[in-house]
């Protein structure tokens, strides 16, 4: 019998409230609900470019910002992704990398360690795609990196267009995250002190 690997989350403050259920060996089905259209776009892409299936609701203060709303749901998927990989063992643990989208070019590099790290290497011209602000990009990934357990490392290499330096961003953390995440044949830990 083949194990599931999934996790559950449900986080909830004076300021969001998330529910996040993920399947790790999914088939990318994106149920994606966060108030932020634009947000919803590139979730969904990090879902369907990674295999992971993912559900995701939130409700958050938006008369404020949406800073609460996209940080509380990267620490939500963040922790939902870790309960889902468990211990860790057997995992590939690495992923890189290049996604073009039209003129930008972005690119990931992660190590799934149990050791969070962000290097987030990126600049936007404007301040928001639709009701996102991009800024944000980068504080949804630390939120992200540093609930699983990920040392991740996003570089924007170029571009001209907010969305598509976005959209490359979301969607080379996806196919990193597919590689790192996938199951090794021995099922061994990749590991010299034989843990993560």
């Amino acid at each position: 019998m083949i194990e599931v690997r999934s996790g559950e989350v449900i986080r909830k403050t004076k300021e969001t409230d998330i529910k996040v259920s993920l399947v790790l060996d999914g088939k990318g089905n994106a149920d994606i609900s966060t108030g932020i259209g634009f947000f919803d776009h590139m979730l969904t892409a990090l879902s369907v470019h990674s295999g992971i299936s993912m559900s995701i609701h939130v409700t958050g203060d938006l008369h404020v910002d949406g800073h609460h709303t996209v940080e509380d749901t990267g620490i939500a998927l963040g922790q939902a992704l870790a309960k889902a990989l468990g211990n860790k063992s057997g995992i590939r643990r690495y992923g890189t990398a290049y996604i073009p989208m039209d003129e930008s070019l972005a690119f990931t590099s992660m190590d799934i360690s149990n050791r969070p790290f962000l290097v987030f290497n990126a600049e936007f011209t404007n301040q928001s795609c639709g009701e996102y602000d991009v800024c944000l990009t980068e504080e949804f990934f630390r939120a992200f990196s540093f609930n699983a357990g990920i040392t991740l490392h996003i570089n924007l290499l170029y571009g001209t267009n907010d969305h598509h330096k976005c959209e490359a961003i979301y969607k080379s953390v996806a196919h990193a995250l597919k590689q790192a995440a996938a199951l090794t044949e021995n099922g061994k830990t990749l590991s010299t002190k034989g843990v993560l």
